[in-house]
């Protein structure tokens, strides 16, 4: 009889734990419906995910083609446009349109992959620090002050002289630098969450330091770790396309945001439309993010709830 018993218990608390997480779910989705800030960040966000996974196949247009031919040709709405490229031609007779949806292939990548390895070293580093103390606390403090001290281009430019510039490096490059307020944030939570009753019960009954860490601790404080990547994320797209702008990021021909501008810095008169649409992009995508974000630190937040 324990047998049965133990399944039919079992296969309940599944359908109980995927019923809560639909509910969930729905409660969300009716939360980013009912805010303006979650519904215009959330619509942003959903544009630019959807642009970057089939954006390029909507378009077949290969977007470091050259077509002398059709150099600087001006949007579809301008006197000498053509629907055949919307956005028009840089100076080499590339698609803008194009470019701009492969490059955003780029910078959600980069951003995505950046916010996973900066946020996995600097939460780790972090919950070490915060909860152990001592010797750790105070190596793991100097060394964010190190990395907080030594200038970022200069980082940059020493990784980029020793391993060349690429994808995979610019990764590197923003995931080693971006850990320290990871590790700061999840050092301050871990410190208060520390010191919790719940914390204190779970020692007491003899639970072991990964248990109350990954447990306890680690979902009381994911909260501000998820609205902080979020913020994270919009940094390391500026920082991405900032480092593409001085040669330091994607190399041509992959197209990139940043070096569209880059590409564009000579024709800003002749050619409006080369800087302003990759310019735009950036914009919206971190305007979007950012105000998620901040949405998604209210809806976190129980303080700020309103049912």
């Amino acid at each position: 009889m324990k047998g049965p018993i133990g399944v039919g218990t079992g296969l309940r608390s599944v359908q109980a734990r995927r019923l809560r997480e639909s509910r969930n779910l729905a409660s969300l989705g009716r939360r980013v419906w009912r805010s303006r800030g979650g519904l215009i960040g959330g619509s942003i966000v959903i544009v630019a995910l959807c642009a970057a996974a089939i954006g390029p196949y909507l378009l077949p247009v290969d977007p470091i083609e050259v077509d002398l031919g059709n150099r600087l040709a001006p949007p579809f709405w301008q006197a000498q446009g053509s629907a055949v490229h919307p956005l028009g031609t840089d100076h080499l007779g590339r698609d803008v349109l194009a470019r701009l949806l492969h490059g955003s292939r780029i910078s959600m990548m980069v951003g995505l992959v950046t916010v996973v390895v900066a946020g996995s070293l600097g939460v780790s580093l972090g919950l070490v620090s915060g909860y152990f103390g001592g010797t750790l606390d105070a190596v793991i403090m100097r060394a964010a002050d190190v990395q907080q001290a030594f200038p970022f281009l200069a980082l940059a430019i020493t990784v980029v002289a020793v391993l060349g510039p690429s994808t995979r490096n610019i990764i590197i490059i923003l995931g080693v630098g971006g850990w320290v307020l990871f590790a700061r944030v999840t050092r301050a939570e871990v410190l208060r969450a520390r010191e919790e009753v719940y914390v204190e019960a779970a020692g007491s009954i003899g639970a072991s330091n990964v248990r109350i860490v990954v447990r306890h601790i680690m979902p009381n404080i994911a909260s501000p770790i998820i609205v902080l990547a979020s913020f994270a994320f919009s940094l390391m797209v500026v920082s991405e396309s900032a480092l593409s702008f001085i040669g330091l990021g994607v190399q041509p021909p992959t197209p990139s945001w940043g070096s569209m501008l880059y590409d564009a810095r000579n024709y800003l008169e002749a050619a409006w439309w080369l800087p302003s649409f990759p310019g735009l992009a950036i914009m919206f995508l971190v305007l979007g993010v950012n105000i998620f974000g901040d949405w998604l630190r209210d809806y976190l937040d129980p303080r700020m709830r309103v049912l």
